[in-house]
């Protein structure tokens, strides 16, 4: 292995960080509406959240990439429609499947925040008179702060998770590290150089949250 295949490693990361980024921003905003579907019980869509996050946390992630890559070709309507222009493309598939994987457990980490903001502070919104949706704007805040230790974890959870996406033909660094291994048969560099990046992402990721964490429960302590 050379040091121009490290370089090659490199020319993934770009790859691996936009997939992660896609993936986390349609996945927060997926798990925000199935978050307030199920702490609303709304008829039918709190029906609908359970079922994809039933779904969506009993399947293995790398089973999600595949049917989202290869079960739509499956259909002639599909490959006739303007969702084939999308569908086809292996990093969108990507995307769309850690994004409903990723919503899927952060909604159960949003509601499960949502749900531990004391009792009190419930009852002091209804003893104000507020709407469902004025003390949901209230409660939100106080379990978005409670939830980003917990958060970053899946965040680093969705990063790692990019690397599966080298299975349908992404060159991530993972697809890198695979076609390193293919050319040189040096497995131990070629995967320990990924994992290298890989710690290294986490690691930055890692301390991000932490000044995040301090800043925003700071005013708790």
């Amino acid at each position: 292995m050379t040091l121009d295949h490290f370089w090659l490693l490199f020319n993934g990361l770009s790859t691996t960080l936009e997939i992660t980024f896609f993936s986390l921003l349609f996945g927060s905003i997926l798990a925000v509406g199935l978050t307030l579907a199920m702490v609303n019980k709304i008829p039918g869509l709190n029906l609908l959240a359970r079922t994809i996050i039933l779904i969506f946390t009993g399947t293995p992630l790398l089973i999600q990439i595949f049917l989202v890559y290869s079960g739509p070709s499956q259909f002639e309507v599909i490959r006739h429609s303007f969702l084939w222009d999308y569908l086809s493309q292996a990093k969108i598939c990507a995307i769309i499947a850690l994004a409903f994987n990723t919503a899927a457990y952060s909604s159960l980490l949003f509601k499960g925040a949502i749900e531990s903001v004391p009792r009190g502070e419930w009852d002091a919104c209804k003893a104000l008179g507020m709407t469902r949706g004025q003390t949901l704007a209230v409660i939100v805040p106080h379990a978005l702060r409670r939830v980003l230790p917990s958060y970053s974890n899946e965040v680093i959870l969705v990063l790692k998770g990019t690397s599966l996406a080298s299975s349908i033909t992404i060159m991530d660094v993972m697809g890198y590290a695979n076609q390193i291994n293919g050319q040189t048969y040096d497995a131990l560099m070629a995967f320990s150089a990924a994992g290298i990046i890989y710690l290294g992402m986490n690691g930055i990721l890692v301390l991000i949250f932490k000044q995040l964490e301090k800043k925003a429960l700071a005013f708790q302590s």
